[in-house]
Protein backbone atom coordinates (compact mmCIF):
# COMPACT_ATOMS: atom_id res chain seq x y z
CA UNK A 1 0.00 0.00 0.00
CA UNK A 2 2.41 2.24 -0.97
CA UNK A 3 0.73 4.02 -4.10
CA UNK A 4 0.93 7.70 -3.83
CA UNK A 5 -1.99 7.96 -5.61
CA UNK A 6 -4.14 6.07 -3.35
CA UNK A 7 -2.29 7.50 -0.22
CA UNK A 8 -2.98 10.75 -1.38
CA UNK A 9 -6.84 10.25 -2.05
CA UNK A 10 -7.40 8.66 0.96
CA UNK A 11 -8.55 11.87 3.09
CA UNK A 12 -10.94 12.78 -0.14
CA UNK A 13 -12.46 9.72 0.27
CA UNK A 14 -12.98 9.85 3.96
CA UNK A 15 -14.07 13.72 3.31
CA UNK A 16 -16.84 12.64 0.67
CA UNK A 17 -18.13 9.10 3.49
CA UNK A 18 -18.41 12.06 5.82
CA UNK A 19 -19.98 14.99 3.81
CA UNK A 20 -22.92 12.55 3.03
CA UNK A 21 -23.00 11.70 6.68
CA UNK A 22 -23.09 15.76 7.02
CA UNK A 23 -25.56 16.46 4.46
CA UNK A 24 -28.23 13.74 6.53
CA UNK A 25 -27.26 15.73 9.74
CA UNK A 26 -28.89 18.82 11.52
CA UNK A 27 -28.82 20.71 14.84
CA UNK A 28 -32.01 19.16 15.66
CA UNK A 29 -30.01 15.68 15.75
CA UNK A 30 -27.41 16.93 18.53
CA UNK A 31 -30.25 18.45 20.81
CA UNK A 32 -32.33 15.40 20.39
CA UNK A 33 -29.80 13.90 23.04
CA UNK A 34 -32.06 14.90 25.84
CA UNK A 35 -34.86 13.39 24.20
CA UNK A 36 -33.46 10.12 24.81
CA UNK A 37 -31.32 10.19 27.61
CA UNK A 38 -30.89 6.82 29.12
CA UNK A 39 -30.85 5.25 25.13
CA UNK A 40 -27.87 8.12 23.98
CA UNK A 41 -25.78 7.53 27.55
CA UNK A 42 -26.04 3.74 28.02
CA UNK A 43 -25.01 3.31 24.29
CA UNK A 44 -22.03 5.44 24.16
CA UNK A 45 -21.01 3.63 27.09
CA UNK A 46 -20.75 0.69 25.01
CA UNK A 47 -19.35 2.35 22.30
CA UNK A 48 -16.45 4.43 23.81
CA UNK A 49 -15.83 2.14 26.96
CA UNK A 50 -16.91 -1.80 26.31
CA UNK A 51 -16.45 -1.90 23.22
CA UNK A 52 -12.54 -1.51 22.96
CA UNK A 53 -12.23 -3.76 25.99
CA UNK A 54 -14.09 -6.59 24.56
CA UNK A 55 -12.28 -6.36 21.80
CA UNK A 56 -8.66 -5.98 23.87
CA UNK A 57 -9.95 -9.13 24.83
CA UNK A 58 -10.87 -10.82 21.56
CA UNK A 59 -7.79 -10.18 20.13
CA UNK A 60 -5.72 -11.34 23.02
CA UNK A 61 -7.87 -14.28 23.37
CA UNK A 62 -7.08 -15.01 19.39
CA UNK A 63 -3.57 -14.61 19.62
CA UNK A 64 -3.64 -11.79 16.93
CA UNK A 65 -0.46 -10.31 16.04
CA UNK A 66 0.37 -6.76 17.27
CA UNK A 67 -0.36 -4.36 13.67
CA UNK A 68 -3.66 -6.55 13.25
CA UNK A 69 -4.53 -6.67 17.11
CA UNK A 70 -4.11 -2.76 16.75
CA UNK A 71 -5.89 -2.95 13.68
CA UNK A 72 -8.88 -4.18 14.86
CA UNK A 73 -9.02 -2.21 18.08
CA UNK A 74 -8.63 0.87 15.95
CA UNK A 75 -12.07 -0.38 14.20
CA UNK A 76 -13.80 -0.60 17.57
CA UNK A 77 -12.75 2.94 18.56
CA UNK A 78 -14.29 4.32 15.36
CA UNK A 79 -17.71 5.42 15.55
CA UNK A 80 -20.38 4.17 13.22
CA UNK A 81 -21.44 5.44 9.73
CA UNK A 82 -24.70 6.02 7.73
CA UNK A 83 -24.56 2.86 6.77
CA UNK A 84 -26.13 1.94 10.65
CA UNK A 85 -28.62 4.54 9.61
CA UNK A 86 -30.02 2.95 7.13
CA UNK A 87 -29.79 -0.60 8.34
CA UNK A 88 -32.29 1.03 11.05
CA UNK A 89 -34.77 2.04 9.33
CA UNK A 90 -34.84 -1.28 7.16
CA UNK A 91 -35.26 -3.02 10.49
CA UNK A 92 -37.18 -0.86 12.55
CA UNK A 93 -35.12 0.96 14.70
CA UNK A 94 -35.67 4.47 15.92
CA UNK A 95 -33.44 6.48 13.00
CA UNK A 96 -33.62 9.93 14.70
CA UNK A 97 -31.84 7.99 17.61
CA UNK A 98 -29.48 6.06 15.20
CA UNK A 99 -28.36 9.81 13.71
CA UNK A 100 -28.41 11.45 17.06
CA UNK A 101 -25.65 8.54 18.08
CA UNK A 102 -23.57 8.93 14.89
CA UNK A 103 -23.14 12.30 15.07
CA UNK A 104 -22.29 12.33 18.82
CA UNK A 105 -19.95 9.48 18.01
CA UNK A 106 -18.19 11.44 15.37
CA UNK A 107 -17.89 14.46 17.19
CA UNK A 108 -16.30 12.30 20.00
CA UNK A 109 -13.66 10.25 18.48
CA UNK A 110 -11.60 13.25 17.47
CA UNK A 111 -10.79 13.03 21.49
CA UNK A 112 -11.72 9.29 22.24
CA UNK A 113 -9.33 7.41 19.41
CA UNK A 114 -6.03 8.51 20.40
CA UNK A 115 -6.38 7.91 23.44
CA UNK A 116 -7.66 4.16 23.11
CA UNK A 117 -4.99 3.51 20.00
CA UNK A 118 -2.45 4.89 22.25
CA UNK A 119 -3.38 2.94 25.03
CA UNK A 120 -3.62 -0.25 23.51
CA UNK A 121 -0.39 0.58 21.57
CA UNK A 122 1.46 1.30 24.65
CA UNK A 123 0.57 -2.50 25.76
CA UNK A 124 0.83 -4.35 21.98
CA UNK A 125 4.30 -2.95 20.89
CA UNK A 126 7.57 -4.46 22.56
CA UNK A 127 9.02 -1.02 23.58
CA UNK A 128 5.78 0.63 24.86
CA UNK A 129 6.37 3.17 22.27
CA UNK A 130 2.74 5.00 21.47
CA UNK A 131 1.85 5.52 17.42
CA UNK A 132 1.73 8.24 15.16
CA UNK A 133 -1.34 8.97 16.19
CA UNK A 134 -0.48 11.72 19.12
CA UNK A 135 -2.30 13.91 20.14
CA UNK A 136 -1.19 16.65 18.19
CA UNK A 137 -2.43 15.26 14.97
CA UNK A 138 -5.97 15.49 16.83
CA UNK A 139 -6.43 18.84 14.39
CA UNK A 140 -5.45 16.40 11.38
CA UNK A 141 -8.43 14.31 12.85
CA UNK A 142 -10.75 16.86 13.17
CA UNK A 143 -10.17 18.28 9.88
CA UNK A 144 -10.42 14.72 8.03
CA UNK A 145 -13.40 13.86 10.34
CA UNK A 146 -15.72 16.67 11.18
CA UNK A 147 -14.65 19.61 8.53
CA UNK A 148 -17.14 17.61 5.77
CA UNK A 149 -19.33 17.13 8.12
CA UNK A 150 -20.12 20.41 9.18
CA UNK A 151 -19.96 21.60 5.66
CA UNK A 152 -22.86 19.26 5.09
CA UNK A 153 -24.50 20.51 7.95
CA UNK A 154 -24.23 24.26 6.14
CA UNK A 155 -25.31 22.80 2.66
CA UNK A 156 -28.37 21.57 4.62
CA UNK A 157 -29.26 24.32 6.56
CA UNK A 158 -28.76 27.17 3.86
CA UNK A 159 -29.20 25.38 0.20
CA UNK A 160 -31.89 22.74 1.62
CA UNK A 161 -32.98 22.22 -2.43
CA UNK A 162 -28.92 22.09 -3.04
CA UNK A 163 -28.79 19.31 0.14
CA UNK A 164 -31.90 17.04 -1.70
CA UNK A 165 -30.24 16.77 -4.72
CA UNK A 166 -26.63 16.27 -3.66
CA UNK A 167 -28.09 13.60 -0.75
CA UNK A 168 -28.39 10.80 -3.07
CA UNK A 169 -25.65 10.79 -5.03
CA UNK A 170 -23.09 11.20 -2.44
CA UNK A 171 -24.53 8.39 -0.45
CA UNK A 172 -24.02 6.23 -3.77
CA UNK A 173 -20.71 8.08 -4.05
CA UNK A 174 -19.84 7.29 -0.33
CA UNK A 175 -20.04 3.46 -0.93
CA UNK A 176 -18.56 3.46 -4.09
CA UNK A 177 -15.10 5.16 -2.04
CA UNK A 178 -16.06 2.63 0.52
CA UNK A 179 -15.91 -0.45 -1.87
CA UNK A 180 -12.68 1.15 -3.54
CA UNK A 181 -10.76 1.77 -0.56
CA UNK A 182 -11.60 -1.54 0.45
CA UNK A 183 -10.75 -2.97 -2.49
CA UNK A 184 -7.40 -1.18 -2.68
CA UNK A 185 -6.42 -2.30 0.69
CA UNK A 186 -6.71 -5.67 -0.21
CA UNK A 187 -5.50 -5.65 -3.69
CA UNK A 188 -2.49 -4.04 -2.08
CA UNK A 189 -1.98 -6.82 0.38
CA UNK A 190 -2.70 -9.34 -2.14
CA UNK A 191 0.80 -11.13 -1.28
CA UNK A 192 -0.28 -12.04 1.89
CA UNK A 193 -4.23 -11.90 1.80
CA UNK A 194 -4.70 -15.10 2.68
CA UNK A 195 -2.44 -15.27 5.67
CA UNK A 196 -4.29 -12.63 6.51
CA UNK A 197 -7.56 -13.55 6.55
CA UNK A 198 -6.91 -16.73 8.25
CA UNK A 199 -5.05 -14.64 11.29
CA UNK A 200 -7.73 -12.23 11.40
CA UNK A 201 -10.93 -13.47 9.89
CA UNK A 202 -12.33 -15.15 12.93
CA UNK A 203 -11.59 -12.65 15.21
CA UNK A 204 -13.48 -10.12 12.91
CA UNK A 205 -16.39 -12.24 12.60
CA UNK A 206 -16.30 -12.86 16.32
CA UNK A 207 -16.05 -9.32 17.35
CA UNK A 208 -19.03 -8.12 14.76
CA UNK A 209 -20.99 -10.69 16.73
CA UNK A 210 -20.40 -9.80 20.03
CA UNK A 211 -20.84 -6.18 19.22
CA UNK A 212 -23.99 -6.22 17.81
CA UNK A 213 -24.85 -8.29 20.26
CA UNK A 214 -23.78 -5.57 22.69
CA UNK A 215 -25.15 -3.00 21.06
CA UNK A 216 -28.92 -4.79 21.30
CA UNK A 217 -28.66 -6.70 24.85
CA UNK A 218 -26.72 -4.09 26.90
CA UNK A 219 -29.30 -1.17 26.69
CA UNK A 220 -31.98 -3.57 26.80
CA UNK A 221 -30.89 -4.81 29.69
CA UNK A 222 -30.70 -1.54 30.98
CA UNK A 223 -34.41 -0.85 30.43
CA UNK A 224 -34.22 0.66 26.75
CA UNK A 225 -37.10 0.03 24.64
CA UNK A 226 -37.22 -2.49 21.61
CA UNK A 227 -36.81 -0.14 18.59
CA UNK A 228 -34.14 2.36 20.37
CA UNK A 229 -32.08 -0.99 21.15
CA UNK A 230 -32.16 -2.08 17.71
CA UNK A 231 -30.89 1.62 16.34
CA UNK A 232 -28.06 1.53 19.39
CA UNK A 233 -27.36 -2.12 18.08
CA UNK A 234 -26.74 -1.21 14.33
CA UNK A 235 -24.89 1.99 15.34
CA UNK A 236 -22.30 -0.17 17.52
CA UNK A 237 -22.18 -2.93 15.25
CA UNK A 238 -21.71 -1.12 12.38
CA UNK A 239 -18.41 0.37 12.71
CA UNK A 240 -17.01 3.60 9.86
CA UNK A 241 -14.67 1.20 8.13
CA UNK A 242 -13.39 4.28 5.72
CA UNK A 243 -12.27 6.21 8.84
CA UNK A 244 -10.61 2.71 10.54
CA UNK A 245 -8.81 2.30 7.10
CA UNK A 246 -8.03 6.18 6.25
CA UNK A 247 -6.67 6.75 10.06
CA UNK A 248 -4.15 3.31 9.48
CA UNK A 249 -2.48 3.96 6.12
CA UNK A 250 -2.35 7.93 5.92
CA UNK A 251 1.26 9.05 6.29
CA UNK A 252 0.62 11.58 8.81
CA UNK A 253 -1.32 8.95 11.18
CA UNK A 254 -0.58 5.79 11.44
CA UNK A 255 0.73 4.91 8.35
CA UNK A 256 0.80 1.06 8.36
CA UNK A 257 -0.85 -0.95 5.63
CA UNK A 258 -0.99 -4.13 8.20
CA UNK A 259 -3.32 -2.29 10.52
CA UNK A 260 -5.87 -0.98 7.83
CA UNK A 261 -6.68 -5.31 7.40
CA UNK A 262 -8.47 -5.84 10.12
CA UNK A 263 -10.74 -2.41 9.00
CA UNK A 264 -11.33 -3.70 5.42
CA UNK A 265 -12.14 -7.36 6.50
CA UNK A 266 -14.91 -5.94 8.85
CA UNK A 267 -16.14 -3.42 6.61
CA UNK A 268 -16.71 -6.74 4.02
CA UNK A 269 -18.07 -8.99 7.46
CA UNK A 270 -20.77 -6.58 8.76
CA UNK A 271 -22.96 -6.05 5.73
CA UNK A 272 -24.07 -9.90 5.94
CA UNK A 273 -24.01 -10.26 9.95
CA UNK A 274 -25.92 -6.85 10.25
CA UNK A 275 -28.51 -8.42 7.65
CA UNK A 276 -29.05 -11.71 9.22
CA UNK A 277 -29.51 -9.42 12.73
CA UNK A 278 -32.08 -7.06 11.40
CA UNK A 279 -33.70 -10.13 10.17
CA UNK A 280 -33.57 -12.58 13.52
CA UNK A 281 -34.81 -9.05 15.79
CA UNK A 282 -37.51 -8.18 13.29
CA UNK A 283 -38.67 -12.06 13.45
CA UNK A 284 -38.39 -11.54 17.98
CA UNK A 285 -40.59 -8.17 17.42
CA UNK A 286 -43.93 -8.03 18.94
CA UNK A 287 -46.89 -8.59 16.96
CA UNK A 288 -47.82 -4.78 16.59
CA UNK A 289 -44.37 -3.18 15.92
CA UNK A 290 -43.74 -1.35 12.64
CA UNK A 291 -40.81 -1.13 10.46
CA UNK A 292 -42.19 2.39 9.38
CA UNK A 293 -40.94 5.57 11.25
CA UNK A 294 -42.77 8.57 12.65
CA UNK A 295 -42.72 11.17 10.34
CA UNK A 296 -40.85 13.20 12.98
CA UNK A 297 -38.33 10.56 13.18
CA UNK A 298 -37.70 10.84 9.97
CA UNK A 299 -36.63 14.33 10.26
CA UNK A 300 -32.39 14.30 8.94
CA UNK A 301 -32.80 11.14 7.68
CA UNK A 302 -34.49 11.79 4.33
CA UNK A 303 -33.10 15.21 3.45
CA UNK A 304 -36.13 16.86 3.52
Amino acid sequence: MDSPLILSSLPFALGVVMLGLGLSLTVEDFRRVGQHPRAVAVALLCQIVLLPAVCFGLVLAFGLPPALALGLILVAASPGGPTANLYSHLFGGRVALSITLTATNSVLVVVTLPIVVNLSAGYFLADGATLGLQFGKILQVFLIVLFPVLIGMLVRAWAPRLARHLDRPVKVLSVLVLVTVISAVLYGERENLADYFVAVGLAVLAFNLVSLAVGYGVPRLAGVEHRSAIAAGFEIGIHNTAFAITVALSPALLNNAEMAIPGAVYGIVMFFTAAGFGWLITRRAQPGSTRSEPAEELVGSAGE
